[in-house]
């Protein structure tokens, strides 16, 4: 129609917006809504491009196929539909004013009576094909998947899947394929399961293999074996034995070999047979049978060892050996050089006998049942004597004795003799001489003899005798030492001496290109002698036996004067007096005079002037001498006598300093300044391209003054006498106003009162004044309004003013009005029952931007239904719904509405669910008295509000009493309480039962006394 085409321009160009459905999928025969969040005044609702509604301002149109199952609400724009066929699937249309969504129906059958068959169950491997058949009995867009066991089955190889995947057929089945198999149905909004089917798969035998108990490479007689055969076979497959190719008269799984012997080595096969399958597999296994070794000896054979000749040892064994191991002292034995291994390892032979081959020897037999080792067979190696060592002193004093002492190694150790002169002098290791004498001095000879072995060696020590060392003394030899002449110092010594070594400060003195020694050290001469030269020497004259080291010496070299150095100042203020100081470096100390203008003025090191005064300028001279060298040598000192500085003051033009104009600071110093130098709040001031110094630092310009040139300036005077710094100038630089700040809201609801605060940087402070639509509301930095209506938005300027500086600047911020929200709050119209659906609904008076929940002051996490298993609930619209409402969704709940100004808070809604009771417990208590025995029953129920109790006994229709509390006399029967909820009237009970006159309570049990006494009444 014409109005539908008008629609079609109309949203041409506003296409995309969605519409939702109440459920998508459906089932056949229910009921659907179609929906928008977007609502307008003329539009159409169509499926599958045929119109359903046609509506326009005030009234709407449904089109006849549609009308006995279509409900339209003009106001929602919602389309419902009832009783959908498949037919009713497709696209539905929503278009209006700039508005065009769209959304795919989808209609389904649910599926129904699902069944499988398979064409034939029992199936031999490799050999058959499976074919299986889904079928159902109900339902559309029907989807199969395949099972085994709980693994999915996809077309591969060997696995076909055919008939919209209703078939599966599985050529040359294996026996994995024996499932069990279902197939799975489902469209979108329903599935079912088939019953399971069983493949019945014949295979084997295959994979055969035989298990040896217990599983070792050879037995020993006498020992119990069992074989057990088996292989992957369906049906079981039949086994006979074999042994070297011979049948046993053996049949089944197992083979038992008892108390064997060595003729039952052999190989074993087990043979099996599927008659089924028709196929045959065999396995085998070697056993073999041994005899244990029962004794293991070692023995020498030969000579006893002797170093660098053949020893040989034998290893005996008892009973069968398949190889043998050598051991010396717990390790393996391995050939070398000098072992041999022969004769099955039987024999070892060590050949040249070395030290190494001390150790305990043991050969170890074995066989593939035992092995046995021997007892150790220690071999001790017999050698010697090697060249005997002596130890004793080469040399001796006269008088002393000297003890010699001789070793040499051997076993068995070796005999000693001595010979002095050839002749013996005693037949021991040890040899004592003395008291010695000059005519002692000799070789002495040890002869070693080992009476094993048959050898002998000699060795020998020299022997001399000295005299000891008795006087040393240092002392000049020539002139005195003066440095840069040439200098000797003399060693003397009584007794014999074999060395002397010389001593500076303590510390070794060795030779050098200025200092040398005698050929026998006895003197040291130096070429030329220094002033480093200096300190304490001494001569240790030495032998063999006795040193003796000489007194101090100490050398002290002459020299000086050297160039003096003057202390004092080069400055002075005229009236003052100072103090001249002459030292020099010089041995023996050197004398002093004082020269000015050339005439003495002091004949000491130090020179004090009188009172200062200008003619006191020029050179004062100093000249040390030195009596002994007969030198002199002069320095002089320049000094010069100044005035003080007495004022330094910073003076400025009358004017101000302004931003952007130049501005001058002037130092007047009152005395000789030699130096100026300006600071700014402490730090020092340097000229750069805004800063000039000029007339010697005296005048500071600052060229176009900036805001930043703010701060307290001082100027310091400087001569070399004195120095003093003006009183600090606080410069204030004029400047501003900068571009005002506004700080305040953007954004207000009608009714609201809004402050606007406004600042300007500025010296000195700006006057502040407020315009609103060109008209002035405002003299204060502040403005605030009245409580605003929608005409108040708009723009709202700052103006600032500098007085001094004569400048203003202005800014402005924009205010946008808008309707107030004049309440939000939560509603419910039910009550909230544990498992019931509930919704709370926030409805806001006035418009708002968006809505969101918040529970216990947090916003609601809408991803907690999906986490926590225990609240499940979704916002649709302003509503918040659960579905259902457990305990665990208890709280304190808010709806806030925003607005561009900000957000609205609903008043708290306190969320309780009522539930329960969810379980029932009795507990009991005894009370005795007069001889009469009581029980007190207390009956609790978890539940909200609290439940009503009702008491019962032996399930009698009257109530015995209410409350949670009960007291009764302790009789036979079953006592029941009734929790019921006064709101949810659910109700649950619990039982306990009473026999005899004791009551059967866990927690209760009356003592033998008390019931002995109830008794005999």
């Amino acid at each position: 129609s014409l109005f539908k085409l008008a629609i079609f321009f109309f949203c041409y160009h506003a296409c995309g917006q969605e519409i939702y459905a109440s459920e998508n999928p459906l089932p056949v025969g229910s009921n659907v809504t179609l929906s928008s969040q977007t609502t307008f005044t003329a539009g159409t609702w169509d499926h599958n491009k045929n119109l359903i509604v046609l509506f326009y301002p005030r009234n709407f149109f449904i089109e006849a196929p549609w009308k006995d199952r279509v409900t339209f609400n003009y106001t929602t724009l919602e389309l419902s539909i009832r009783s959908l066929q498949l037919a009713d699937s497709g696209l539905y249309i929503l278009q209006g004013e700039n508005f065009n969504g769209q959304l795919t129906l989808s209609v389904q059958e649910p599926v129904s009576n699902v069944t499988l068959r398979a064409n034939e169950v029992n199936l031999v491997e490799f050999n058959d094909t499976a074919v299986l058949v889904c079928s159902v009995s109900n339902g559309s867009s029907l989807s199969y998947v395949w099972l085994n066991g709980s693994s999915e089955v996809t077309a591969s190889e060997g696995v076909q899947l055919s008939d919209d995947n209703s078939t599966l057929t599985i050529v040359s089945v294996t026996r994995y394929d024996q499932g069990p198999f279902r197939c799975n149905v489902s469209n979108d909004i329903s599935y079912e399961t088939s019953k399971l089917v069983h493949l019945n798969i014949s295979y084997g035998p295959s994979d055969p293999e035989i298990r040896v108990m217990p599983m070792k490479d050879a037995y020993r007689t006498g020992s119990d074996i069992t074989l057990t055969c088996s292989a992957e076979s369906n049906p079981a497959a039949k086994i006979q034995w074999l042994i070297d190719g011979t049948h046993l008269d053996q049949f089944g799984s197992q083979l038992h070999l008892e108390h064997v012997q060595e003729n039952q080595t052999g190989s074993y096969k087990c043979l099996l047979h599927n008659t089924v399958t028709s196929r045959f597999s065999s396995a085998s296994a070697m056993i073999r049978i041994v005899e244990p070794i029962s004794a293991v000896v070692v023995n020498n054979v030969g000579r006893p060892p002797i170093l660098n000749e053949s020893f040989t040892l034998h290893c005996e064994v008892t009973g069968p050996v398949d190889y043998i191991h050598w051991w010396r002292n717990g390790e393996i034995i391995s050939i070398s050089n000098t072992t041999a291994l022969i004769m099955g390892n039987n024999t070892l032979t060590l050949n040249p006998v070395q030290h190494s081959d001390n150790g305990d020897y043991q050969c170890e037999a074995f066989n593939a049942v035992s092995n046995m080792t021997s007892h150790i067979y220690t071999v001790i190696v017999n050698y010697g004597p090697e060249k005997p060592v002596i130890t004793g002193p080469s040399m001796a004093l006269a008088g002393r004795s000297v003890t010699f002492n001789c070793s040499s190694s051997s076993y068995p150790a070796s005999h000693f003799s001595w010979f002095f002169n050839s002749s013996q002098v005693v037949n021991t290791s040890e040899l004592l001489i003395g008291p010695l004498t000059m005519s002692m001095s000799g070789k002495y000879v040890c002869m070693a003899h080992n009476n094993i072995t048959g050898h002998s060696s000699t060795a020998y020590k020299k022997l001399t005798v000295l005299a000891p060392v008795t006087m040393t003394s240092v002392k000049i030899a020539g002139v005195q030492p003066i440095v840069n002449h040439t200098f000797t110092l003399t060693c003397q010594t009584a007794g014999s001496v074999e060395s002397i070594h010389w001593m500076m400060d303590g510390l070794p003195l060795h030779a050098d290109s200025r200092r040398n020694f005698s050929m026998d050290n006895t003197s040291l001469t130096f070429y030329p002698v220094l002033r480093s030269d200096n300190g304490y020497y001494q001569c240790e004259a030495s032998n063999q036996f006795s040193n003796l080291t000489s007194k101090n010496f100490m050398l002290q070299v002459i020299y000086g004067p050297d160039k003096p150095t003057i202390t004092g100042p080069a400055f002075a203020t005229a009236g003052h007096s100072v103090t001249l100081s002459c030292s020099v470096s010089s041995h023996p100390p050197s004398h002093f005079r004082w020269f000015f203008n050339g005439s003495m003025v002091a004949n000491t090191s130090e020179y004090i002037t009188g009172p200062l005064s200008s003619n006191m300028n020029g050179k004062y001279v100093c000249m040390a001498y030195n009596s002994i060298t007969g030198r002199n040598s002069t320095a002089y000192k320049m000094l010069t006598v100044l005035d003080p500085i007495t004022d330094v003051r910073i003076e400025t033009p009358s004017r101000s300093a302004i931003e952007g104009h130049s501005f001058t600071l002037n130092c007047s110093v009152t005395g000789p300044a030699e130096y100026i130098h300006w600071t700014k709040n402490g730090a020092p001031l340097y000229a750069n391209n805004r800063i000039v110094l000029s007339m010697g630092n005296k005048t500071v310009t600052l060229n176009s003054v900036e805001s930043n040139a703010s701060g307290d300036y001082t100027c310091t005077a400087i001569n070399a006498v004195s120095n003093m710094t003006s009183m600090p100038y606080t410069l204030l630089v004029n400047f501003g106003p900068e571009q005002p700040i506004i700080f305040g809201l953007s954004v207000a609801e009608a009714g609201q009162n809004v402050v606007f605060n406004c600042t300007a940087l500025s010296w000195p402070p700006s006057k502040l004044s407020w315009y609103f639509n060109d008209s002035l509301v405002a003299t204060t930095s502040v403005f605030q309004t009245g409580p605003l209506s929608l005409n108040m938005s708009g723009a709202y300027t700052c103006v600032a003013y500098n007085n001094v500086t004569e400048k203003n600047s202005t800014t402005s911020t924009m205010l946008t009005v808008i309707e107030a929200v004049e309440s939000v709050m939560i509603k419910s119209s039910t009550i909230p029952i544990e498992s019931d659906n509930l919704t709370l609904t926030c409805e806001v008076t006035g418009p708002f931007e968006s809505i969101y929940w918040m529970k216990d002051n947090m916003p609601l996490n809408m991803n907690t239904s999906t986490i926590n298993s225990n609240v499940s609930y979704y916002i649709r619209s302003n509503s918040l719904h659960f579905s259902p409402v457990t305990r665990y969704d208890d709280g304190i709940y808010q709806c806030v509405a925003t607005t561009l100004a900000g957000p609205h808070k609903s008043p708290q809604y306190v969320l309780l669910v009522i539930y329960g009771p969810l379980s029932v417990d009795i507990t009991g208590q005894e009370i005795s008295a007069l001889d009469t025995v009581f029980v007190s029953l207390t009956c609790s129920a978890d539940s909200r509000p609290i439940s009503e109790y009702q008491w019962f006994v032996d399930g009698l229709d009257f109530v015995i009493g209410t409350g949670p509390v009960i007291t009764y006399f302790v009789t036979d029967g079953n006592y029941t309480c009734m929790a019921r909820n006064p709101v949810t009237n659910i109700t649950m009970s619990q039982t306990i039962a009473a026999q005899g006159r004791l009551v059967l309570l866990a927690l209760l049990a009356l003592s033998l006394p008390v019931v002995t006494d109830w008794l005999s009444h």
